[in-house]
């Protein structure tokens, strides 16, 4: 049988990247997908008829995931499209990179605001659902620089530190409704930006990593499928460390 059949999973900033990889991995174990994104490009279309190719229900949904509002209200339309929520996987995110002393602020809201309050934005209105259902799954895309912090990255170090203390706070407060949350820490992956390192610089960042590799976006979907599955029933407020042995 299917890990996730007749689940309904929600992964936020899906249409490209790890968040495409999370959920066509979901939807390779049977989960009904909706999915948000900025935007409805051809690249959002093309993720959603790739994940309906799966043989289950793929929506995709247009919609900031860092308005408060706007979160509501695509949750109420989800409910009303797919009738309950599983699984989140919260994976909007961005970068604005830079050292704190040049750090604008602008850099560092717009970072948190996205990373960060999205997340909370997206527990906020799911949470209520899954307690009335006893049970769900939360997963939070953290990162490496979130547990060991990194240089020019003060912002998203502090956001994806951010998405693991608010994981292991709902574990705490929502387990006697059935609820799990967990955070996942991806260290470098092979994304179509990083892919277009020089081959120097990708060959040092490799050079720090026992594996001797970056990871593919799937060996973070296969972790986040466990994390939504039942073969996790009773792993939760965890971070789990995807980085070949990094850190």
């Amino acid at each position: 049988m299917e890990l996730l059949s007749g689940k309904t999973a929600l992964i936020t900033g899906a249409a490209r990247g790890i968040g495409k990889s999370i959920a066509l991995r979901l939807a390779s174990e049977g989960a009904d997908i909706a999915f948000t994104d900025l935007v409805e490009d051809e690249t959002f279309k093309n993720t959603q008829r790739e994940i309906s190719e799966c043989g289950v229900t793929c929506r995709g949904y247009v919609s900031d995931a860092s308005d408060f509002e706007q979160t509501h209200e695509v949750i109420t339309q989800i409910l009303k499209d797919f009738g309950h929520i599983d699984v989140l996987v919260n994976n909007a995110g961005i970068t604005r990179d830079g050292l704190l002393m040049r750090m604008s602020e602008q850099q560092w809201d717009s970072v948190l605001t996205v990373n960060l309050k999205s997340a909370f934005n997206f527990c906020h209105a799911v949470v209520p659902v899954m307690a009335r259902q006893r049970s769900g799954s939360i997963i939070n895309i953290s990162s490496i620089v979130g547990v060991a912090g990194n240089a020019g990255q003060c912002n998203y170090s502090a956001s994806k530190a951010g998405m693991i203390a608010l994981a292991q706070s709902i574990a705490k407060e929502m387990g006697s409704r059935n609820i799990r949350a967990n955070a996942v820490a991806p260290g470098f992956v092979m994304t179509e930006m990083t892919g277009q390192l020089p081959e120097d610089v990708l060959k040092s960042w490799c050079d720090r990593i026992p594996l001797r590799r970056g990871a593919e976006p799937d060996e973070i979907a296969k972790v986040v499928l466990f994390l939504a599955s039942d073969l996790s029933s009773y792993v939760s407020g965890q971070v789990i460390r995807i980085d070949g042995g990094m850190s």
